[in-house]
């Protein structure tokens, strides 16, 4: 299987030792706490489950201004996104130990224990600085501009150690799982080439038929079907909707013991370009040995252009920086003509008559009047459990 990036071996830090990680957790009541926003939870429960490997914990501000400036840590680490704590709360001092508390569960549990390294101050134009690498916007209406330039000032690093991830396990049971997970599943299955499909969406044909392509053009013995489970942005599909409904696409259409259906724990970035390099990373460290990269991959909005997510790829990931290889996608759409679905790079004689295209606001308007998208589009089983989701919320 392929390696996870930067070691030999995956080291989450989840604390799987059950007598120490009880000791932490009774250590960690003693201990002063600092609430985390959201993004910081999200890194925590990332770092615990091996996805930021070979990450120790958040990184100190020389590390997240290098990341944002050259995808590298000033120890050279390869790394596409900063890995940090940032908090508007003063009175954390470095050399203490501290204990981080979740904000996504009521009563604010304990979510790791952190050593706290250094404590540093950031100015509002190194934040925008960063901001602007990172997304490639400062656009306050871009939704990941908008929550990374509000975290606050003060930057806390050092490593951590994790004591439980979150809402994920509890609230996603059938399907979050940590990379350390579906590394040992899929060395249970016997799979050696394995292909990945990010989501934060609902999968209709194009998506499941670019699933099909992909397998099958790279001839790997699998796929993981890998969603996003943490916070977007207002208007997109919640976790648990998405989950039953591609679920359903897979029970239906796909061979049986061909597909793994999974999740993490990560609050959306909606960074495009960078977003897609950390989708490689997480996906190398779950033992993938191919990522899909599509069309407008991680965007929103206007802020990217359409490839500019597989582009990166080559003009600022260094050769040999990841062992894991993409699978370049583009635009999939059932064409009239040919009777299936096809990349409409492969249809060059085509117009976009010959096209099944619908918007997103269109198929939205359709599911919340109980109406079928065409079946060439959205598969009727899957279909059915969108259109009860939109139409519960005019209920």
């Amino acid at each position: 299987m392929i390696k996870p990036h930067g070691s030999d071996e995956l080291n989450p830090l989840f604390v799987y030792n059950t007598e120490k990680r009880h000791a932490l957790v009774a250590e960690a009541e003693s201990l002063p706490s600092l609430l985390l926003n959201s993004a910081a939870a999200a890194n925590a429960v990332m770092l615990g489950g091996g996805y930021f490997n070979p990450l120790t914990g958040y990184m100190n501000k020389a590390d997240a201004m290098s990341v944002a400036d050259s995808l590298h840590t000033t120890s050279g680490l390869f790394w596409p996104v900063p890995v940090v704590n940032l908090t508007r709360e003063s009175g954390v001092e470095a050399g203490s130990r501290i204990a981080l508390r979740d904000p996504n569960v009521e009563g604010n549990p304990v979510l790791a224990v952190m050593d706290v390294e250094a404590v540093e101050e950031v100015s509002d134009d190194e934040i925008r600085s960063m901001a602007e690498k990172i997304f490639r916007t400062l656009d306050e209406n871009h939704p990941g501009v908008a929550t990374f330039t509000d975290l606050g000032n003060t930057l806390l690093s050092g490593p951590i150690q994790v004591l439980n991830f979150s809402y994920f396990q509890t609230d996603f049971p059938d399907t979050f799982r940590t990379a350390v997970e579906i590394r040992n599943e899929i060395k249970e299955h016997g799979w050696d080439k394995v292909v990945a499909f990010q989501t934060r969406n609902p999968m209709h044909r194009a998506h499941e038929e670019l699933c099909r392509m992909a397998m099958e053009d790279l001839g790997t013995d699998g796929i993981l079907i890998h969603m996003l489970l943490g916070k977007l942005k207002p208007g997109d599909i919640p976790a648990d909707v998405r989950d039953a409904s591609i679920r359903k696409m897979v029970e239906v259409y796909f061979p049986p013991n061909t597909v793994m259906v999974t999740g993490y724990g990560f609050d959306m970035l909606y960074a495009g370009p960078r977003e897609a390099v950390l989708h490689a990373v997480f996906r190398q460290n779950c033992g993938c040995s191919h990522l899909i990269v599509g069309r407008d991959h991680a965007g929103v909005g206007d802020y990217y252009g359409g490839f500019d997510a597989q582009t990166i790829f080559d003009e600022e990931v260094p050769a040999g920086a990841l062992e894991l290889e993409i699978y370049r996608a583009d635009h999939t759409a059932y064409s009239k003509k040919l009777d299936k679905v096809v990349m409409m790079k492969d249809a060059p004689d085509h117009s976009k008559e010959d096209f099944v295209l619908l918007s997103g606001t269109a198929v939205r308007e359709m599911l919340g009047r109980g109406e079928a998208p065409p079946p060439e589009f959205s598969r009727p089983e899957v279909a059915k459990i969108l259109s009860d989701y939109y139409q519960s919320l005019d209920s």
